[in-house]
């Protein structure tokens, strides 16, 4: 059982079946805790028709979500060939193409191989995007048109794994923000057929790989099972630099105070993102940026209480 007086705080990592919300998944979490219940989020929003790796955040590694949603993906989709759908998948209300022409393996290759790279993507307007303060996807689903921009993505790898009119599978690789029902779309227009998501399961985001997580059955999502299957917060910063410090220098961090970096070991001065920061337990302490004109590290999120001020520093 858990020590009741130290919260849980790390990732859980499930494989939400189709047909749940995220939210759904969130909720079999939090109905494992008494009162009072923890934070409890999710990183990276799977819609309803989606299936896989959905890492769930509890207590205070809720504040480490987006250093989760900002990983590589990995996704495995089948793509509905000569039809349309206003949600660019299954879910939606589907139009057949009239008269489709039938592309051939190459023009199916050549046609995926021109959204690899830094691409300028338009999302769906049936996505969790806010327009004027309101999500896309309820606007849409009030009848009103959705403007979005587009804006650009990174799709590291598209590989065609099966073709079988009207049927294609593939696998991508892909950066944070990226819409694979988007993916659908663009490539049925190139290939003037219309596209559609017909399933899509994601395998991995960052460390958080499918063949590890475990399915959000009620009866298997309780207390202990969640203790015993808590990731480290460590676990979403597995791609930052990170640092062990000494008992003064965790202590300095915790008052909210600077601490020189050291000589080596961090990243580039074009390197904007967090640095991880470990107590000398080895546990996730603080995010910490580097300030390259004084060289020291200064604390912008501890994960640690506050350390009393010494007896020198007391007026």
């Amino acid at each position: 059982m858990p020590r009741s007086d130290v919260p849980l705080s790390g990732f859980l990592n499930l494989d939400k079946p189709t047909g749940l919300t995220s939210r759904d998944v969130v909720n079999r979490v939090l109905r494992a805790f008494g009162k009072p219940k923890p934070k409890v989020g999710h990183a990276g929003t799977l819609d309803p028709l989606a299936s896989g790796v959905l890492v769930v955040a509890v207590g205070p590694a809720t504040r480490l979500i987006e250093q989760v949603q900002r990983q590589p993906k990995t996704y495995l989709a089948t793509i509905l060939l000569g039809a349309t759908s206003d949600t660019l998948d299954a879910d939606g209300t589907i139009t057949p193409t009239l008269d489709p022409p039938i592309p051939s393996e190459s023009q199916v290759c050549d046609a995926l191989a021109s959204q690899v790279g830094t691409i300028d993507q338009l999302p769906p307007a049936y996505s969790a995007l806010r327009v004027e303060g309101k999500r896309a996807y309820d606007l849409a689903r009030e009848g009103k048109a959705v403007e979005l921009a587009s804006r650009p993505v990174r799709i590291d790898r598209i590989e065609l794994i099966r073709l079988d009119w009207p049927h294609l599978e593939i696998s991508v690789d892909c950066g944070a923000g990226t819409y694979i029902r988007s993916i659908a779309r663009d490539l049925g227009d190139a290939l003037g057929c219309g596209g559609l998501i017909a399933t899509l399961r994601r395998t991995r985001i960052g460390p958080f790989s499918v063949d590890d997580a475990i399915p959000p059955d009620p009866d298997l999502i309780t207390l202990d099972s969640i203790a015993d299957r808590l990731l480290p917060p460590l676990a979403a910063l597995a791609d930052r630099p990170q640092l062990l410090l000494t008992p003064e220098q965790s202590a300095a961090i915790c008052r909210g105070q600077a601490i020189p970096a050291p000589a080596d070991g961090l990243p580039s001065l074009s390197d904007t993102g967090p640095i991880a920061l470990r107590s000398p337990d080895g546990s996730l302490l603080a995010l910490a940026e580097l300030d390259p004109s004084s060289h020291t590290l200064h604390p912008r999120r501890v994960f640690a209480p506050p350390v009393p001020p010494r007896s020198s520093e007391l007026t």
